[in-house]
């Protein structure tokens, strides 16, 4: 291979698609590679069959479950928020002609042993069962502030300079209790832990106002969307965005050697004796496991069922959110639930997930409040996975590692992994402001 490529590209998880697709429309000269012969690579979709084998060791599944190839199980089960910036890379690169969406039915909290319906305007917060008559009223007045809170409208701001008052100096300033405080931090802005509290509030109003803003997109139950066929149609598209391009795509490449100069700069990938020469190399953690450390583990179980979540409102497709402190953990647990209403499962099942960062080594015990959620359970699947994030400095070795999913079931940190390493790679920052109006038309209500 005597050609030389801008980026080489290795694994075809979901970031390294999205990357190389972006890559490629900015004329850069992407070769993509990955060890595995299908696309996805740890993001990838599976048909029934090969979860059977990836979890049991066999491909015989039970004949009751329906047909293999009806079920696609996302292995990072993950919903977009539908005015989120993953939404707004796809119609920034026009990737939404691959595909077809529908919004996700509900968005739920977990607190003191139930579930809520999540209440995300000041209308609904008077409604809400989760709060008391006073508690409704501070909480309305909160939203309304969050609502009319405007970055160029001092007026909005009622005296507050949100880049130096903290989160939990602007709740305080409203008087809202521990549990709403729980769902609010959690469910709607959706931080992950409550380390939130003690950063400037900016942050924590505008993910708030973008849970309001994409729940208002679709009108639906939830500020979410997902595509039909699961996830592992989004790598799909994007490689074929890359395509298109001119970026080349090499499946079924072994062992993938990244090689370096002198200097330690990485000029090409051997695969099979042949050396294809580069400028910089894009992977995923397990392609560079030296560049890396550990800094974490996420415990997960995978169920298939008959029926929704109880007390779901009967959701087809559903978040449930349980908050750390309701369950005395370090970091909140995940529900995922998604049906044959997206074509992931023969009619009539659903694929429910519960997952979390692992603060044990028993993911039996540990999802067990998750799983105790779900009523019965036809199969179950435990699983854990390591999260790495990258020890290297791209500047000296031009190596652009991205960083594991996390256990959340949405995609902000994912996609601000990305956002982030296309600044280090190109030199510049990710024009994301797109007419999203636009996108609506690929969205079946």
């Amino acid at each position: 291979m005597d050609e030389e490529y801008d980026v080489i590209v290795l694994g075809t998880g979901l970031k390294e698609c999205i990357l190389s697709g972006l890559l490629s429309v900015d004329g850069l000269k992407v070769l993509h590679m990955d060890r595995n012969d299908h696309y996805g690579g740890a993001s990838s979709s599976l048909n029934l069959m090969q979860l059977w084998k990836r979890f049991k060791g066999n491909d015989q599944p039970k004949e009751q479950l329906g047909s293999s190839r009806e079920y696609n199980v996302d292995m990072i089960p993950k919903f977009m928020m539908a005015n989120g910036k993953l939404v707004r890379v796809l119609i920034h690169t026009d990737v939404t002609k691959y595909l077809h969406f529908k919004a996700v039915d509900g968005s739920f909290v977990y607190n003191k042993g139930k579930i809520y319906k999540v209440p995300a305007t000041d209308v609904e917060a008077l409604k809400s069962p989760l709060m008391g008559l006073f508690e409704k009223r501070r909480a309305r007045k909160f939203f309304i502030y969050v609502q009319d809170y405007e970055d160029n409208d001092p007026k909005s701001h009622e005296g507050l300079d949100l880049n130096k008052v903290t989160a939990r100096e602007l709740i305080a300033k409203y008087g809202l209790e521990d549990d709403t405080i729980d769902f609010v931090g959690h469910a709607l802005a959706l931080h992950i832990d409550d380390s939130y509290l003690d950063q400037p509030a900016m942050g924590f109003v505008k993910r708030m106002k973008l849970y309001a803003e994409s729940l208002a997109r679709f009108q639906g139950g939830s500020p979410y969307i997902y595509p039909l066929y699961g996830l592992g149609e989004l790598p799909q598209a994007f490689a074929r965005l890359s395509a298109v391009y001119g970026g080349t795509y090499m499946l079924n490449k072994p062992e993938c050697k990244v090689e370096y100069d002198t200097d330690g700069k990485a000029i090409g990938v051997t695969s099979e004796g042949e050396t294809a020469k580069c400028k910089k190399v894009v992977c995923d953690p397990s392609y560079l496991p030296d560049k890396v450390r550990k800094v974490g583990k996420v415990a997960r179980a995978i169920c298939i069922m008959s029926h929704p979540i109880p007390d779901t409102n009967d959701s087809h497709s559903v978040q449930v959110i349980l908050p750390q402190k309701q369950l005395g953990r370090k970091s909140d647990m995940y529900l995922f639930c998604c049906s044959y209403a997206h074509n992931v499962a023969p009619k009539g099942k659903y694929i429910a997930f519960v997952i979390t960062e692992a603060e044990t080594d028993k993911p039996e015990v540990e999802l067990k409040p998750g799983i105790d959620l779900l009523g019965p359970v036809e199969e179950i699947f435990y699983d854990t996975y390591d999260r790495f994030v990258p020890t290297n400095n791209h500047e000296v070795d031009s190596c652009y590692i991205s960083t594991s999913y996390d256990a959340t079931t949405h995609f902000e940190s994912t996609v601000e992994d990305v956002i982030q390493l296309y600044s280090k790679i190109t030199g510049k920052d990710l024009d994301l402001s797109v007419d999203l109006s636009a996108a609506s038309a690929s969205t079946e209500e």
